[in-house]
């Protein structure tokens, strides 16, 4: 059991494979890592169209990461959608409780691209909580927009900043489309610029950018390398073909 890389997701599962789970497997495998996986949704989507969220019981999901952690030893995690910010944040003081050192990387999903809405009930006193107890986490403008709608964007970063690093994702931005910021040491701020002059769009790119984010933390490279590593492979990705679902490039 020792001679293998372990890296664990925890999010939902998306019959097209181009988000979630089995996304983020791919993602991991591409790094040389071997991949875990808990599930906290069953999706009723493909590429284009997403229909139904059919949620995972609470106690099933921490069941599922207590077992793994019986077998494997586990450093980083990355986790995509959850019912309730209450939920995620009992999953992550689960993971801090098996590994007081583990690295969360949060990819704070709010909405599907068809409009589902995830954290409808959610307490953001209670997000603030999960920020404190993450290493990065990786909004898109919309979302960083959206988690904290009484502040503007300047606020929110540096709210969030002083919990928490970030990796603000670019693909949705107005100017600079492209252009990614990380905040990390809560002072530091890296702007990390496209790479490709055309990039396509894919479904589940949001869910492969954390994931790869992760697994560059598993390979223990530091996180402003890790930040950069990410960008590149994630437009390798974006550009793997012109379709909506994407191809991994496999070390």
């Amino acid at each position: 059991m020792n001679n293998k890389n372990y890296i664990l997701t925890i999010a939902g599962l998306d019959p097209s494979s181009g988000a979630g789970i089995t996304s983020d497997i791919k993602t991991f495998e591409a790094h040389g890592l071997y991949g875990l996986s808990v599930c906290t949704a069953v999706t009723v989507q493909n590429d284009i169209t997403f229909k139904d969220c059919v949620w995972i019981d609470k106690q099933i999901i921490i069941a599922q990461i207590e077992t793994l952690f019986e077998r494997f030893s586990i450093s980083v995690v990355k986790i995509g959608i959850i019912q309730s910010w209450d939920i995620l944040l009992e999953v992550v003081l689960t993971l801090k409780k098996l590994n007081p050192e583990i690295k969360i990387v949060l990819d704070p999903i709010l909405k599907a691209s068809a409009g589902f809405d995830f954290h409808e009930d959610g307490s953001l006193n209670i997000f603030e909580k999960v920020l404190c107890n993450c290493t990065i986490i990786t909004p898109n403008y919309n979302e960083i927009q959206e988690l904290f709608p009484s502040k503007n964007i300047e606020e929110t970063i540096e709210f969030i900043s002083e919990r928490t690093n970030i990796y603000l994702k670019g693909g949705h931005r107005e100017d600079k489309k492209g252009w990614d910021e990380v905040y990390y040491s809560k002072i530091v701020k890296m702007n990390i610029p496209p790479i490709a002059e055309t990039v396509f769009e894919k479904h589940g790119s949001g869910c492969v950018l954390s994931s790869a984010l992760a697994a560059n933390l598993a390979l223990d490279i530091p996180l402003e390398d890790a930040c950069k590593n990410t960008k590149w492979y994630t437009e390798q990705f974006l550009n793997s073909n012109e379709s909506l679902l994407g191809t991994h490039n496999y070390k």
